[in-house]
């Protein structure tokens, strides 16, 4: 069984920057395809941006140029930087794991989830 925790989450202004981590226990995921999501009230939860076990990344186009997501497989954690981040950005923030190299954009495909970190940006 994998855990997940995120951290990192807060209160911040427009323009502000914050960086979220999803620290992994329990099994190793340097072969699991990982993504961070986020969901705001009333809305579906949406894919923000994914990584492959390799390293390669998709981001939605709301948050291209803005955010990145990387991982450390020693550490067996994964990041999420937010630059310039806007109002619309308020969401809470989950991570997730899928047990294949891939990951994708639908949250239904991925096998594990973390409780979530609530990032608010005030305008």
């Amino acid at each position: 069984q994998v855990q997940l925790v995120e951290s990192g989450g807060g209160l911040v202004q427009a323009g502000g920057s914050l960086r979220l981590s999803c620290s992994a226990s329990g099994r190793t995921l340097s072969n699991y395809g990982m993504g961070w999501f986020r969901q705001a009230p009333g809305k579906q939860r949406e894919l923000v941006a994914a990584i492959t076990s390799g390293g390669n990344t998709d981001y939605a186009d709301s948050v291209k140029g803005r955010f990145t997501i990387s991982r450390d497989n020693a550490k067996n954690t994964l990041y999420l930087g937010m630059n310039s981040l806007k109002p619309e950005d308020t969401a809470v923030y989950y991570c997730a794991a899928r047990t294949a190299p891939l990951p994708s954009r639908v949250a239904g495909y991925y096998d594990y989830w973390g409780q979530g970190t609530q990032v608010t940006v005030s305008s």
